[in-house]
């Protein structure tokens, strides 16, 4: 996948955890050695996966939710890397550099790590998730992290700020790095029509798989002003609720406002519902 201008619309499905059916997540990794051999050991541990494939189980067939599965956490992986690497290349400094004298290929693994675990939590409930997440990133993050920090120092330093940006994607987190904040308004980004169709196309019209249904795009480009521009393109006014409902809700208290800036369009001249009834 390349890293210019990624766009984040796909097609999301529920995997299957059988090895030759799985979505293989990939992310921009040939300049970071660290980053490589992370995802060399998240790419072969069979646990995860399925924790993956569990939280999506619980996600869409169960409450008939948007995606919550390996496609999103790809998703979620590249446009959090994609972010970081376009405020870091505008002087923007990360909480791991600043705060504990790592590198900023240490800040890539946190937010790919922080990415790929914030849901396992959905795998047990999706109510309280983010603390549930905590536990199970928590107990998986030794086995994935030691290949790649042998220095049980530095490994420490790394999954504590890897936990901290698990907690903080929840509503009212309280992101204190410029990591945890990536990975919070990462998470909302993944908002195309894709990630709610399996449940749109099951009957579920709720506002959340309605709305998503409305977005057609969304990309994640340097800006002029500021560091980062997400464009996004909206077929439907009912994409709205994605942008103002979820989107700002993430993006206030990210620490990241003062270097994104966000513009949504609707693409068409005139609308067409995309439910005809609504009933409770």
């Amino acid at each position: 996948m390349s890293e210019t201008n990624i766009p984040i619309s796909t097609q999301n499905a529920v995997g299957s955890p059988a090895r030759e059916e799985r979505i293989h997540i990939h992310v921009p990794d040939r300049h970071n050695p660290l980053l490589q051999r992370f995802m060399e050991t998240v790419r072969a541990d069979d646990e995860l996966y399925t924790l993956w494939y569990c939280q999506n189980v619980n996600a869409v067939t169960r409450l008939a939710m948007t995606d919550h599965g390996p496609v999103h956490m790809q998703i979620i992986a590249n446009s959090a890397l994609r972010l970081l690497r376009l405020l870091m290349s505008r002087g923007v400094v990360p909480g791991v550099v600043r705060d504990h004298g790592l590198t900023e290929m240490d800040a890539e693994v946190i937010v790919v790590a922080a990415s790929l675990l914030h849901d396992l939590g959905i795998s047990i409930h999706r109510s309280n998730h983010e603390e549930y997440s905590l536990f199970l990133a928590d107990r998986k993050l030794g086995a994935l992290l030691t290949s790649t920090y042998p220095d049980v120092i530095t490994r420490t330093i790394v999954q504590s700020e890897i936990l901290h940006a698990i907690i903080a994607h929840r509503k009212d987190g309280k992101p204190l790095t410029i990591e945890a904040g990536v990975v919070r308004v990462a998470d909302a980004l993944d908002m195309a029509s894709g990630r709610s169709r399996i449940p749109f196309e099951q009957g579920s019209t709720s506002i959340h798989s309605v709305s998503a249904m409305s977005i057609e795009s969304v990309h994640i480009e340097e800006g002029a002003e500021k560091p980062v521009l997400v464009s996004i393109r909206m077929t439907h006014s009912a994409g709205v609720f994605q942008i103002d409902s979820l989107l700002r809700e993430k993006l206030k208290g990210s620490g990241l406002e003062p270097y994104v800036e966000v513009v949504a369009t609707i693409v068409r001249d005139t609308e067409a519902p995309l439910v005809q009834v609504i009933r409770l």
